[in-house]
């Protein structure tokens, strides 16, 4: 049989796995500290002044001795008592007795811990991952990285403690870096030139719609069976698109039993690599490493990568600490900044491919795209800082994550801008493993700049931009083939 745009059908069966992606690297986040509240009229709460506590009478005669700092009175005299859940307390990892000042504190910083192994192994798999889905494939690559994550998100469900919470983490974090050298090889495969910034867009948009997604499947999960059930359910989502994906995915788009002559020479026409009679050689890190060009996507990515990854690791944190959400709150507020994130990176990668369509170079399409990102973003930044309600702050973020997605969908496209075949992978590897080591060093910067406020981390994130913004055009020159402009 013959299926006409089988590009696009293979484009969405990888943003079907990056939306289950971001559910699973979701879970902790969200279930790492899962707050309830519960009212109580005012003539069931008495004040215990000898030991700063509340006991607090439900209507069906339970009691709760619950500490000061974590009951509020309301204007109408009623009290609120913000129960502390979620993985950290039922494990045992923190007190929920200890002062909220404290477990604050640690709450961050353990999460932060736990998020530094994962992003350890995220590196190491980036760095790795690139190379094997070019020896691979993006075929047995995409379902290798699948079934680890998956496995891995599924029997956290057993984790007993700290360290094993930690080694499960890491090993989602192995299986988990796969898909984004792996999008850059197989964009490269299927799509022409000037279509590829417009299918990276897609897939960084299905990464927000995991992010928009996460909150609200987790935390219905997390409230209906406990979150030992949301890992394994979450988990075993990756482990079933397997299945769908070896189905479609068959060959590359030259050998491809389903695809259509005229899709085939399409793509393969809109492709310079396509033109040449000889195979590309896959060049090696030490010469990828000695290109001046390659550090705009590897100095750009350490840069700018941090910023997503810190506000998907303490996004919910923020609207708890600051708004006292619950996690019911939570889950109708965390999802609003990664609509903005969808949106930008979808329409970055349109916006590019537009410039190119009316006559402007890949130089140009790039290089503005990335511009008019920042300029979104930067405005978003001031604006969270002032934030003075929830809904208010998830706008701002918004802005910013919509700014970082637009940008991102082209920086991201500069393996392929730069090189052809099987080095494409090596070279998204190496600028992943570049964010990855940006990213720790922003864990280790954010639970010590926010023990005062907010608003640090607001203008820490910001200030990412336009260094990122720099070093693109600080190392990248004009946007093209490497191979091709040295024989110009």
């Amino acid at each position: 049989m013959k299926v006409n745009g089988l590009r696009w059908i293979i484009l969405s069966l990888i943003m079907l796995v990056s939306i289950i992606n971001y559910l699973d690297r979701g879970t902790l986040n969200y279930m790492w500290v899962a707050n309830t509240k519960s009212e109580y009229p005012a003539d069931r709460a008495v004040y215990d002044a000898a030991n700063g506590t509340y006991v607090l009478t439900a209507e069906d005669g339970t009691t709760v001795v619950a500490p000061a700092d974590r009951v509020a009175q309301q204007a109408d005299g009623s009290y609120v008592y913000t129960a502390v859940g979620g993985i950290a307390a039922e494990l045992g990892i923190l007190d929920p007795a200890m002062p909220e000042a404290e477990f604050k504190a640690q709450s961050k910083k353990l999460l932060a811990d736990i998020t530094i192994f994962f992003m350890i192994a995220y590196g190491l798999s980036q760095l790795f991952s690139g190379k094997l889905y070019d020896r691979i494939g993006t075929r047995r690559g995409f379902a290798f990285s699948a079934l680890l994550w998956g496995a891995a998100d599924a029997f956290t469900a057993f984790a007993a403690g700290f360290k094993s919470l930690t080694a499960f983490r890491f090993m989602l974090g192995l299986g988990e870096a796969g898909p984004w050298p792996g999008t850059t090889k197989s964009n490269a495969e299927w799509f022409p030139t000037k279509e590829r910034a417009l299918a990276q867009g897609l897939f960084n948009a299905s990464t927000s719609v995991g992010s928009i997604l996460a909150p609200i499947v987790i935390s219905f999960l997390y409230l209906a069976f406990g979150w030992k059930a949301t890992f394994a359910v979450v988990g075993s989502l990756a482990v079933l698109w397997i299945i769908p994906w070896l189905w479609v995915n068959k060959k590359g788009p030259k050998e491809h039993p389903w695809i259509t002559d005229k899709e085939r020479n399409y793509i393969l026409s809109g492709q310079p690599e396509g033109h040449k009679t000889e195979p590309c050689r896959c060049k090696s890190w030490g010469e990828l490493l000695r290109e001046r060009k390659n550090y705009a996507l590897i100095v750009g990515r350490f840069f700018i990568d941090p910023v997503w990854w810190i506000f998907v690791t303490f996004i919910p944190i923020y609207l708890i600490e600051v708004f006292n959400l619950d996690i019911r709150e939570v889950a109708m507020s965390a999802w609003v900044p990664y609509v903005g994130a969808a949106i930008g990176a979808f329409a970055g990668g349109w916006f590019s491919g537009l410039l190119q369509k009316r006559g402007r170079s890949l130089n140009f399409a790039r290089k503005c795209s990335m511009i008019v990102g920042v300029c979104i973003a930067l405005p978003g930044v001031v604006g969270a800082t002032m934030a003075s309600s929830a809904t208010f702050a998830v706008v701002m973020m918004a802005l910013i994550l919509g700014g970082y997605q637009f940008v991102q969908s082209n920086l991201m496209t500069l393996a392929a801008d730069f090189h052809y075949g099987r080095t494409v992978g090596s070279l998204a590897g190496l600028g992943g493993a570049a964010a990855v080591l940006g990213t720790i060093l922003a864990m280790i910067v954010v639970p010590m700049i926010t023990r005062a406020g907010w608003a640090p981390f607001f203008i820490f994130g910001g200030l990412l931009f336009p260094v990122s913004l720099l070093a693109v055009f600080l190392f990248g020159g004009r946007i093209q083939n490497i191979d091709e402009e040295k024989q110009q």
